[in-house]
């Protein structure tokens, strides 16, 4: 492409570009840019949230331009404040590390591999005297530090910044110099720790990287920021039907913000709410899995939902072991030990009543009803998520 129309093609779906005449004036430059992308192992999976960056950067891959993958290895024992209420649990090295094996190969679901640079920030961090942090502290305020929300927010409310907080915007400022990025990729909470990076490079006498923001995805609660520490969140290498499954909870508003960003367009507009999120779950599942997978996957919701067959229907098993529970805790002790997903009593006891449990195709109207289990049986928890008794 020509430099206007990449231009209008990558500044698709961004929340914010600081500048757009910078970014017309790089990509008018003939070369490959350096893209960089920063992502801490503070858990073991990427989720769906991570996706909306990644599929930015691999359009930057697809137009000629160089990824600069950053796992932060360092950076992730810190853990990054942005839009935390609380202090982060602070991660060992080790930890960290065992959670950095799985990042690459799930990112290159997405990424070229050829043209994907990957590094760690510990390899220069490791490498630093205490001088040279001093030094590096001493190029930021403290005034700085707290005009961000977060922590004007709990200082505010009298809750607790640790000092380790805040040197995480200055290293990933640092990793901005130390990669030559031309261009940072990131969630509109990065806002403070990528234009740092900017004044870190001016500082060193470099080209100021862009500024590239993307939306913040929402996890399927509807509200929140999609987090594996909220429960709310979608990972790239779950299992096919439990990923299906869980896109197909999202309420229809939710939908049609997964629709644009997550596939890069709007929800046909005379499509039916049910199948549209069918579409929605096929396509994610075949991205991260295969087209043949979707393919069953969705033959085996229809079997399960669409159709009401759960008999055909491949279920997880649930011991018929468990004898004498009421209704409510069984309901509870299904969800969390075979769908990984914890419901309090009252929430189980709220989906009983309203009718949306059913054992054998009866509903269980009492939530302190004991439930006898016999194998064979079908316990069908929601529209979602049904168990075989085994």
């Amino acid at each position: 492409m020509k430099p206007d129309e990449a231009f209008e093609f990558l500044k698709q779906g961004a929340a914010r570009i600081i500048s757009e005449h910078d970014l017309r004036e790089k990509l008018a430059l003939g070369r490959p840019l350096r893209v960089k992308l920063g992502v801490d192992p503070t858990t073991a999976d990427i989720h769906l949230g991570h996706t909306v960056v990644l599929r930015k950067l691999r359009q930057f891959q697809d137009l000629g331009h160089q990824a600069v993958l950053i796992i932060g290895d360092f950076t992730g024992m810190v853990g990054d404040p942005s839009g935390r209420s609380v202090t982060r649990p602070q991660l060992t090295s080790d930890e960290v590390l065992a959670n950095a094996a799985t990042y690459r190969e799930q990112a290159l679901k997405i990424l070229d591999p050829a043209r994907t640079e990957t590094v760690c920030n510990g390899d220069w961090f490791r490498a630093m005297s205490f001088e040279d942090v001093i030094r590096l502290n001493s190029r930021v305020t403290l005034q700085q530090m707290l005009q961000r929300d977060d922590f004007r927010d709990r200082l505010e409310k009298h809750q607790a910044i640790h000092a380790h907080e805040i040197q995480y915007p200055i290293m990933q400022a640092w990793d901005s110099v130390m990669v030559k990025a031309d261009v940072e990729l990131g969630g509109t909470d990065q806002l403070f720790n990528v234009l740092l990076g900017r004044e870190f490079q001016k500082e060193q006498g470099m080209p100021q990287q862009v500024a590239f923001l993307l939306p913040i995805l929402e996890g399927l609660d509807g509200v929140q920021k999609m987090s594996k520490s909220l429960g709310n969140y979608v990972a790239v290498n779950e299992p096919a039907a439990e990923m299906f499954g869980k896109l197909m909870s999202i309420s229809d508003e939710l939908m049609a913000r997964y629709y644009q960003l997550l596939l890069g367009r709007t929800v046909p507009p005379d499509a039916n709410p049910v199948e549209a999120k069918k579409q929605l779950a096929c396509e994610i599942v075949r991205t991260y899995h295969s087209a043949e997978v979707a393919r069953k996957t969705l033959d085996d919701w229809n079997t399960r939902f669409s159709k009401r067959d759960l008999k055909q229907a491949e279920l997880p098993l649930f011991p018929s072991s468990n004898q004498n529970l009421a209704a409510v805790a069984l309901v509870s002790k299904v969800y969390r030990e075979l769908f990984h997903i914890q419901k309090s009593h009252s929430e189980a006891s709220r989906l009983i009543k309203q009718g949306s449990v059913e054992l054998d195709g009866v509903k269980l109207r009492d939530p302190k009803a004991i439930i006898k289990l016999q194998p064979g049986q079908i316990l069908r928890l929601d529209r979602t998520h049904a168990a075989r008794i085994g």
